[in-house]
């Protein structure tokens, strides 16, 4: 475990508060990414086996849609998290994810995180608790945006 991880982790908000050696076994299965500006940094269907933690830099998360292309549906910067595809079977990608501007994170290797999370469901459900706030308010943001959508057509 490379403890510049450990460190990298437990100053994130996603992190915030977990016992050091509960950072420690999660930084296990990390390491540190860069991502240059417009590089895609994943596709929707592929595998989702990765989990990521923003440092610095942006991140569209976008949807295709036939006719019109992609469509960013959320901005992620730092301090934010992505790919929580990885805690629900069949793990893929339900969109893609494209660097903004130059990106650095630490990436969570997800197949690691996993065999963690069913050896420690103590860690699996304190994850699940700190993921669920996320994907709530991203499902708000994108009712309000459809909900605009909706009403710009009428």
């Amino acid at each position: 475990m490379a403890p510049e991880q450990a460190s990298m982790l437990s100053q994130h908000a996603f992190f915030k508060g977990l016992a050091p050696e509960v950072i420690d076994l999660v930084a296990s299965c990390a390491q540190e990414i860069e991502f240059s500006a417009g590089q895609y940094i994943c596709h929707e269907d592929d595998q989702a086996d990765q989990f990521y933690v923003l440092l610095q830099g942006h991140v569209a998360l976008q949807i295709s849609s036939p006719g019109r292309g992609a469509r960013t549906f959320l901005t992620v910067g730092a301090g934010e998290v992505f790919g929580v595809n990885w805690l629900v079977a069949p793990y893929r990608w339900t969109y893609d994810a494209k660097a903004l501007d130059d990106t650095k994170a630490v990436v969570l290797n997800a197949v690691c995180l996993r065999h963690k999370c069913e050896a420690d469901h103590d860690l699996g459900f304190e994850l699940m608790k700190r993921v669920m706030p996320i994907l709530i308010e991203r499902l708000h943001i994108c009712r309000i945006q459809l909900l605009d959508l909706y009403l710009k057509q009428n």
